[in-house]
């Protein structure tokens, strides 16, 4: 295992099979260890997520996590034939960072060097060896030191672990470009505080006006209607349930014996205590019964530790954050240089045609990742399903959108001729969902194999595990809210809120962590199939995101009340049954507050959009890779705006400066 870069702090890397001895306690090297071994109170908590010794003694090494004291951290190792040595270092406390925008001494910087060493461990059996390779040359900063420091009032590391998969992107890129223009070393540099913009985009881009409503059911403007996706308690005490409306609320409603419509309920507390009542009416299995019957998005809100024991919870645990395998028949390699693009591309995809079958955010996501990086990406929805305008303006960046409906013979025609030199499918649907209208992963892939040119299927869902025997829900709808509330990232914010109860976190940032996984496997998958030919199918889910995020663990309890003591008062007021957007703007409040260099102009791009007829602002990108250009040529417009073809798009090489 290549090392990551540790700063400055010039310590030999523990390799595996090293023995670390901190304090009382000892550790092997890559050996998960319970949480009952005897450990500094700075770094228990990473022991209890099952850290290995070795990301420990990262952990400590790079300041992510803070000695009390001047320790001596000694580690062992031996190779074959020769007895033990030893090293010993001694490691300083950090200082406290006594400036106006300090997490109280931890540094987001020194925390993502962490996160992406449990990442790539997490995904080593996806990743190949090129991309890999990249990763030593992986740079985290922060352009100042306010930037360097915990945003979002949030238990979980969101940003460091945003941080980490921006930077294993980075590291897929840089194996592309390297099959166009050959290998070389290439830094790889993800700016932090861009990061946290990223996570939160759809909060900071802004337009001069909104344009097209695709608010069909008034699922989103109807505040009763709206509140029909959201978290409540159920009948039995301290047992909580998310409906979800999704984007036709009426279903949900009628389900808990509501009326789909109540024009005279106007007032938000109202709104939800009308629905709350009726959900306290049943209980979590009765509305599972229900749920399943009406065939609606709902889950229990589940600790991390019940989710675990399910066999769903089971079934994930053993499988990657995503995963990549063969599709269909073989084909033969596909080298980016037979792709048609000029030789001197400084867009790794440049070339790539991706067709991108998504609503809301997380598949968008991966589209619009796979834009910046020069592909071209048509977003193809149908105009008898509903979406999200708030949500367009931020993922439609980069691309061209149409309007087919694949259930209508015309609109199937189009569509397959789209197919026909499409490299990428980007499927966010519920799995089965474009199966049942004949475009199953294996039947693109068999029409594939007949043009000589494999395929990448990227499907994103919200709870994995399709194809896995005992991921038994695998097949159920959801969203971001779902799956925060299943995988116990819910409890979390609540526990942290100083609350017996669960809260959804501020801000669709699972959604965005989700699509750059995605984005990842697309990246991938398409080096493979230059290298190796043939189709390959990538899955990735929001539970999946979740789990690793899980997995790093919560900051430690002094920092969570150095947040607590600085945030607003009144995000801390919330409780359950506070809808996602209440949470957001009083999340988006306090930190304009205390982070105001998040919402100045240097962090943002400007782009003129015919479509949503304004000037757009949006978040600037967070990743740069050396040799290769990363940036959008085309601003958002609304869903359906263009023609269903790959021709005469337009190209505004200005946008990439």
């Amino acid at each position: 295992m290549n090392p990551l870069p540790y700063r400055n702090h010039g310590c030999p890397y523990p390799q595996e099979g090293s023995t670390f001895t901190l304090g009382s306690a000892t550790f092997t090297g890559y050996e998960a260890r319970e949480s009952s071994d005897s450990l500094d109170r700075s770094v228990s908590g990473m022991c209890c997520w099952g850290f290995s010794g070795a990301q420990i003694l990262s952990a400590v090494l790079m300041g992510a996590y803070r000695l009390p004291e001047t320790t001596n951290i000694t580690y062992r190792f031996a190779s074959s034939g020769s007895p033990h040595s030893a090293v010993t270092m001694v490691v300083k406390p950090w200082e406290e960072n006594a400036g106006a925008n300090s997490s109280n001494g931890y540094s987001v910087v020194d925390g993502a060097y962490v996160a992406l060493e449990a990442l790539v461990s997490a995904c080593k059996s996806e990743l190949p060896l090129q991309v890999r390779k990249h990763m030593s040359n992986v740079t985290f900063s922060a352009s100042n030191p306010n930037q360097d420091t915990i945003c979002f009032p949030c238990p979980l590391k969101e940003q460091e672990s945003g941080s980490a998969l921006k930077a294993l992107e980075g590291c897929a890129a840089a194996a592309i470009i390297d099959l166009r223009h050959g290998q070389q070393p290439r830094d790889v540099k993800v700016d932090v505080g861009r990061v946290t913009g990223f996570l939160m985009s759809a909060y900071l881009t802004t337009l001069d006006g909104m344009g097209k409503d695709t608010d069909l059911n008034q699922a989103q403007s109807d505040l009763y209607r709206r509140l029909s996706a959201n978290l409540y308690e159920t009948r039995i005490p301290g047992e909580y349930y998310h409906i979800h409306g999704s984007l036709e609320a009426s279903t949900t409603l009628r389900m808990l014996g509501l009326p789909p419509f109540f024009p005279e309920l106007t007032e938000y507390r109202q709104c939800i205590d009308t629905i709350e009542s009726a959900v306290r009416k049943l209980t979590v299995t009765e509305l599972e019964v229900r749920n399943n019957r009406f065939r609606q998005s709902g889950v229990p809100a589940l600790t991390r530790s019940q989710f675990l024991q399910t066999p769903h919870g089971q079934a994930l645990s053993n499988i990657p954050p995503f995963t990549i395998q063969p599709l269909g028949e073989a084909t033969p390699p596909m080298p980016f240089q037979d792709i048609g693009a000029e030789p001197d591309v400084r867009q790794c995809l440049t070339g790539i045609r991706v067709l991108e079958l998504c609503r809301v955010i997380a598949g968008p996501t991966i589209g619009r990742s796979l834009a910046a990086h020069g592909a071209s990406v048509l977003k193809v929805t149908s105009p008898k399903l509903p979406d999200v305008p708030f949500f367009q303006l931020d993922v439609n960046t980069g691309k061209h959108t149409t309007s087919l409906h694949l259930k209508d013979a015309q609109s199937r025609a189009i569509f397959e001729d789209l197919l026909l030199s499409a490299d990428v499918i980007i499927d966010g649907y519920r799995p089965g969902v474009l199966a049942s209208l004949g475009y199953s992963p294996e039947t693109l892939a068999a029409e594939a194999a007949t043009r000589g040119r494999g395929i990448v299927y990227v499907a994103e869902d919200c709870f994995g595990g399709t194809g896995v025997p005992s991921a038994e829900w695998a097949s159920r709808p959801g969203w971001q809210q779902i799956a925060d509330c299943v995988t116990g990232v819910a409890w979390e914010q609540g526990w942290f809120m100083g609350l017996e109860e669960p809260v959804v976190p501020p801000f669709p940032i699972s959604d965005y962590g989700t699509g750059v996984l995605g984005t990842v496997a697309a990246l991938t998958g398409l080096y493979r199939r230059a290298i190796e030919g043939g189709s390959w199918i990538c899955r990735t889910s929001l539970t999946q995101y979740d789990m690793f995020l899980l997995s790093l663990g919560t900051y430690r309890s002094e920092i969570q009340e150095h947040l607590w003591e600085r945030h607003d008062r009144a995000f801390f007021d919330l409780r359950h049954s506070d809808s996602v957007d209440e949470v957001g703007s009083r999340a988006l409040r306090s930190m304009k507050r205390l982070h105001p260099w998040l919402f100045a102009d240097e962090m943002m791009h400007r782009a003129s959009s015919e479509g949503f007829g304004g000037i757009v602002s949006w978040p600037k990108e967070p990743l740069s890779v050396d040799g290769m250009d990363i940036g959008y040529a085309r601003a958002t417009r609304p869903n359906g705006f263009d023609l269903p073809t790959w021709e005469g798009w337009e190209r505004d090489e200005t946008m990439l400066c």
